[in-house]
């Protein structure tokens, strides 16, 4: 078979799944009733017992934590994929071509305090109003972000073991928590009702230090690796 039909060959097969994929997505779509039900009325009845008064946060950390938690290894994983791909890490400080503004430091020195308590308020409202370790967590490492570019030396003594301590930090506790809870004959994540606000807080203070780290980490990552030209030299060393 010449190339150029096996190239069409293999377009038309993909033309046939990527349309059998619409159609089945369409189906779907369009079968959904009218008006969504919801569980907005479960979730309202079952609040008094999830540890949070804010529905979202219940739903997040209570009802459906392993959604988050798994949204967490989704982070670790972008982390380490891009860790592969790149050439830093989230110790390493951004190298400055030329002298810092005077009045962004100024301004850094004003803001970077704000930006903690911003962001504890945000941990601690989560509870109740909206909230929560990830908008928390994106306050931390946008003042992260203005650290590096100030060039504010804040990981100087930052070591490797340290670093991914902070990265794994919040998985480790919220799998300790999701496991821990299971000695007292419960399912995995059913907090007990009595402590089940002092446990989700828990979580999310681990989840936003651990979030910020991540996502500072990913700004921090460099650039691409030349995997190609890594791969010849190799060959060519051997």
């Amino acid at each position: 078979m010449s190339q150029p039909k096996q190239t069409a060959l293999i377009n038309i097969a993909f033309g046939v799944v990527v349309a059998g994929i619409i159609g089945v997505l369409g189906v779907a779509i369009f079968s959904l009733p009218r008006e969504a039900v919801g569980l907005s009325a479960a979730v309202e009845a079952d609040l008094d017992r999830a540890g949070a008064k804010n529905p979202v946060t219940a739903v997040l950390l209570n009802f459906r934590g392993y959604d988050t938690m798994l949204e967490i290894v989704v982070l670790l994983l972008a982390l380490i994929g891009a860790r592969v791909l790149t050439t830093a890490d989230a110790s390493s400080d951004v190298k400055q071509s030329q002298p810092v503004n005077p009045a962004l430091l100024g301004f850094i020195r004003i803001v970077a305090p704000v930006m903690i308590i911003v962001a504890g308020y945000l941990l601690w409202v989560g509870g109740h109003a909206p909230g929560g370790a990830f908008q928390a967590a994106a306050v931390l490492a946008a003042m992260g972000v203005l650290l590096k570019l100030g060039g504010v030396h804040w990981t100087r003594n930052l070591s490797k073991r340290g670093e991914r301590l902070l990265l794994v930090g919040g998985l480790t506790v919220f799998l300790a928590v999701a496991t821990g809870v299971m000695t007292s004959q419960r399912g995995f994540l059913e907090y007990p009702p009595p402590a089940a606000k002092t446990l989700i807080l828990l979580i999310e203070s681990a989840a936003t230090i651990s979030i910020a780290a991540i996502l500072l980490s990913l700004f921090s990552s460099g650039t691409l690796r030349d995997v190609d030209s890594q791969v010849f030299d190799d060959e060519v060393a051997q």
